[in-house]
């Protein structure tokens, strides 16, 4: 039996025991991920997903994080006084070994969700551990980073920051605290 799985944009047809160099995900060594994007399972009774293959997914283990290949791109300019440039690069790739493909009932195993999952999955819950606290990045100059700080500093709301007072203010550490940001805070607070 195969697969054909997708992930970092690219399409890997796979089978049980195959070793892929896939772009980089976020796992350790010795983890568990699972893919879900399965585009098709092939073998006695082939199934093509439209576009994915309901229930369907293909677990691996992460074996190490490496670099490809050195690529070089070289450009040069011709005639006299020219220019040259030389720039290098190499991809951060994850090796893994696919363990197991699963033609059903892959959303209930308790693997480790592949990022792209992953991620949807930190998106649902964020607003569930977010109720009654205020949204901080509508703040000009705050963005996602700064009010993770806001947060690990204790401020969920805007009424919390307008309250700070300037000796507040400077014992946080995570994040320095604008004083634009507490004026804004004041009016959004007020309504």
């Amino acid at each position: 039996m195969f697969a054909v799985l997708k992930t970092g944009g690219k399409q890997y047809k796979v089978q049980a025991g195959d070793t892929l160099r896939v772009e980089k995900l976020a796992a350790d060594a010795g983890e568990t991920v699972q893919f879900n994007d399965i585009l098709m399972l092939g073998g006695d009774a082939p199934v093509v997903g439209a576009p994915f293959v309901d229930g369907a997914a293909v677990q691996a283990e992460v074996i190490d994080q490496i670099k490809g290949e050195k690529v070089i791109h070289f450009v040069k300019r011709r005639r006299k006084h020219s220019s040259k440039r030389t720039k290098g690069h190499r991809q951060k790739l994850t090796l893994v070994r696919i363990t197991e493909i699963l033609t059903s009932g892959a959303d209930k195993s308790g693997v480790k969700a592949a990022p792209a999952a992953a991620k949807a999955e930190a998106k649902a819950e964020a607003p569930a551990a977010a109720a009654g606290s205020d949204d901080l990045t509508k703040l000009n100059g705050v963005g996602p980073a700064a009010a993770a700080k806001l947060v690990d500093a204790g401020i969920t709301s805007f009424a919390a920051l307008a309250a700070l007072s300037d000796e507040q203010i400077a014992a946080i550490e995570t994040v320095k605290v604008k004083p634009e940001w507490v004026e804004q805070a004041k009016e959004l607070a007020q309504g």
